[in-house]
């Protein structure tokens, strides 16, 4: 995939769609709370890759919308409060046993 702003954009509203419907699925679910759902973990691996890709975006174009800039910024902070939600680096999930993705899931 080409490092452009287009793609930014929609990552961007990919995340901000994921963030919608996870809401409407924790008030279906009789209104548990986002902190508690299980998608959550998905949520913050989008959530790190739109902002690595936005960090990548950034150094190889000098010519990024300001726009774009400040939902970077956004993105990145947001990942602050969740970064420790995401999937260990050191052994990707796809490559876990049952055992070890229920554990680091929490089930």
């Amino acid at each position: 995939m080409a490092l452009t702003v287009q793609n930014f954009i929609k990552l961007a509203n990919f995340y901000n769609q994921t963030v919608k419907t996870m809401s409407a699925i924790c008030v279906k679910k009789g209104g548990i709370a986002q902190e508690k759902y299980v998608g959550r973990f998905f949520a913050a691996d989008l959530l790190e890759y739109i902002v690595e890709y936005g960090e990548r975006l950034t150094k190889e174009n000098k010519n990024v919308p300001q726009d774009v800039l400040n939902v970077i910024n956004l993105f990145k902070k947001q990942f602050e409060a969740v970064h420790d939600l995401v999937t260990p680096s050191e052994k990707p999930i796809y490559e876990m046993t049952l055992e070890e993705f229920e554990k680091m899931m929490n089930i």
